[in-house]
Order: structure tokens, then C-alpha cells, then sequence
């Protein structure tokens, strides 16, 4: 398991991959790291906790996903990986394609002409490939 440091408020604190901490802030500024649950980073406190792999900017040991608009930010890059990854493990296919579809008017990705790329891509994202998304029905939706 690999381990970053990340700077917050002054202070370093290790974290490992995919791991949680909670952070807060004292009134004199000082970052202690247990039971907290507000988080100090960038000048902006949260009530949310970080997550490493947003909070450092480092890169993740997973590949990003291959249709994301080249001139896309790395953290809105990371961003849209994400949501792809969500969607795909929790949606049809009818939600898969209009999502990517609506991303691509955006301009943050840029999809291809063969639907069997982004197929192969979609599963390698965690896509299941049993019944209701097949090859043949996501080709379907995506060439509507």
C-alpha cells in the first residue's frame, strides 16, 4: 500500500491509498488527525473528510479513463473517471449513453465513432457484461 504526505494547514500527515482520514482544526490553526470532522485544505475548511488520491493531486495507481477531453483539468479529469465508474457499476445502459452522450456536448470527453472502443473501455470502468448490457445492446443505445 503506497503512502503519500500531504500538506494541510501547516502540517504534514501521511496517508496510505484509498484510505480516509478525518482532519480538523484547532482554534490556533493546529491540524490533528482522529476523531474530526472538519478538513482545512486550500485555505477552505469543509465538513467533509478527504480522500488522498483528491486532496494531493498525486496520481492514482488505476488508468484514467481514455475519452476524457485532453484539455480537461487533472482534478475535473479524475472527476468525470469517477462518475464513469459509478455509472457504469449502478446504471443501465440507456443512462450509461445519455450520460456520456451529455458529456461529450459539454466537451469533456470525446467519445468514438466505434461503440466497440467505448464498450471495451466501459467494462474495463467495472461495465457488467451479462444480460441488458451485451455488446450488441449497447450498440444499440449508443448509435441512437
Amino acid at each position: 500500500m503506497a503512502s503519500n504526505t500531504v500538506y494541510v494547514q501547516g502540517s504534514y500527515v501521511d496517508v496510505h491509498d484509498n484510505e480516509v482520514v478525518n482532519l480538523s482544526v484547532d482554534k490556533a490553526g493546529q491540524v490533528t488527525v482522529g476523531e474530526g470532522q472538519t478538513v482545512k485544505t486550500n485555505g477552505q475548511i469543509t465538513d467533509a473528510p478527504i480522500e488522498p488520491s483528491v486532496a494531493n493531486n498525486h496520481e492514482r495507481d488505476e488508468e484514467l479513463f481514455h475519452f476524457v477531453h485532453p484539455e480537461i483539468d487533472d482534478e475535473e479529469a479524475w472527476w468525470i473517471h469517477d462518475a464513469v465508474k459509478r455509472l457504469v457499476t449502478h446504471q443501465k445502459v440507456p443512462e450509461i449513453c445519455a450520460y456520456l452522450k451529455e458529456q461529450k456536448q459539454k466537451g469533456n470527453v470525446l467519445l468514438p465513432l466505434s461503440p466497440s472502443i467505448l464498450y471495451n473501455e466501459l467494462v474495463r470502468m467495472g461495465m457488467p457484461t451479462g444480460d441488458g448490457y451485451t455488446e450488441k445492446h449497447f450498440k444499440n443505445y449508443y448509435m441512437k
